[in-house]
């Protein structure tokens, strides 16, 4: 760098220096004539109230992941009052164990903020249905949300529990609901009474039979609880539009059970789409398409680009459409699965090109059931009845 070079750049560092000081010197002035507000009304004061230092202790006290409580749901840390010993209290009397306790503290905090009064008539509330601590303990682990709900609901649970009672449903199936669709229990009964006769209504005009209708309601709401939350009329739209694609009474009643309560799940126009794609894709006919729907009801209500990404996998392995068409079933897996179980019995020697695709199908349990028949199949040695027996000599 040459001197004159060298004197320019310090001739702009010390102007820029001076500039500096003018702009402070200029903002510390304004600060000094600028009125100082009252403690209450500036901004930070309201942004972030101190926490509770008693409820911040009784959870610590208690092994609560305070960071997790924190994190997901800080507000509660500020609200007074809170109840986080008598809501300790009220689990350890049903049996809960302190890590337990901690466990739904951490995921469910809004717990502490109920009233001692609104615990109790929650607890005697759900052993009407669940009179077993142990079980109410496990529901309360896993769904707290469910348990722990406003007062304004109370009168609509018993209502909707008195209901359910009345239709002989059993009593596990009750908590169950309760547990995994409380909405079906926060809204006003009539709802649920209105839903509850259109499947009724719907089981007996397929042809159910009235001393199986029990059971059949039993096992659609146990497999899925949000069928209650649907308008009546979806249940009635899909059914009608299944009707016009052919299936008779007998074979709607079939597939209504077989859908395990998602019918409400799907609409006339999704269902129209993915059987378009379904029979443009494999090339079959209307009857052959109705017979893969009975075996698989999930070509009812996947989307396209899940199949199409499921027959292009099973495709690529050597698998021709007509063993789909014979065992739709194979279509309820993921690529993934489909993947690892043909690895698997390939290296057993087994070739799913050739074979059924039967052993593929089903859940893990059933797989592996499956795959231990061929392994003892092939260790099994042949039995020659004529062939000479070998004795001592």
């Amino acid at each position: 760098m040459t001197a004159a070079t060298a004197f320019y750049v310090l001739k702009v560092i010390r102007f820029r220096t001076s500039m500096l000081r003018l702009i402070a010197t200029s903002l510390c002035l304004r600060c000094q004539c600028a009125p100082v507000l009252p403690l209450h009304l500036r901004p930070c004061a309201t942004l972030s109230p101190a926490e509770n230092q008693q409820t911040v202790e009784a959870l610590y006290y208690l092994s609560v992941d305070l960071q997790k409580v924190r994190t997901l749901k800080g507000w509660v840390l500020h609200r007074s009052p809170a109840y986080t010993k008598e809501v300790a209290d009220m689990l350890k009397d049903m049996g809960a164990s302190g890590s337990i306790i901690a466990r739904i503290l951490a995921g469910h905090p809004e717990a502490i903020l109920c009233p001692p009064e609104e615990l109790q008539a929650q607890r005697k509330l759900w052993m009407s249905v669940c009179p077993k601590d142990k079980e109410l303990v496990g529901i309360i682990e896993k769904f707290p949300a469910s348990f722990f709900t406003s007062s304004s609901h109370h009168d609509n649970q018993q209502k909707n529990i008195a209901y359910f009672r009345s239709l002989n449903l059993n009593k596990r199936i009750i908590s169950k609901l309760m547990a995994s669709a409380p909405q079906s229990f926060s809204r006003h009964v009539e709802q649920n009474e209105m839903m509850v006769r259109t499947l009724q209504q719907a089981y007996q005009e397929l042809g159910g039979e009235e001393a199986n209708m029990k059971t059949w309601l039993q096992k659609l709401l146990s497999q899925n609880p949000f069928v209650l939350l649907k308008p009546p009329e979806v249940l009635r739209q899909n059914l009608l539009f299944l009707r016009d694609r052919g299936f008779s009474t007998a074979q709607l009643l079939r597939l209504l059970s077989k859908l395990k309560g998602y019918v409400t799940e799907l609409n006339p126009d999704s269902m129209r789409r993915t059987l378009a794609y379904s029979q443009d894709t494999m090339g079959c006919s209307e009857a052959q398409l109705r017979d893969m729907i009975l075996n698989c009801p999930a070509l009812l209500y996947y989307p396209d680009d899940i199949l199409a990404e499921r027959f292009e996998s099973l495709l690529k392995a050597g698998i021709s459409m007509s063993q789909i068409i014979e065992t739709p079933g194979v279509l309820e897996l993921t690529t993934q699965i489909v993947k690892y179980r043909i690895q698997r019995l390939s290296a057993h020697g087994y070739d799913v090109t050739a074979g059924s695709l039967e052993v593929l199908c089903g859940t893990k349990k059933d797989f592996e059931m499956s795959y231990e028949k061929l392994q003892l199949r092939r260790e099994r040695p042949l039995f020659n009845p004529v062939a000479p027996l070998i004795g001592d000599d």
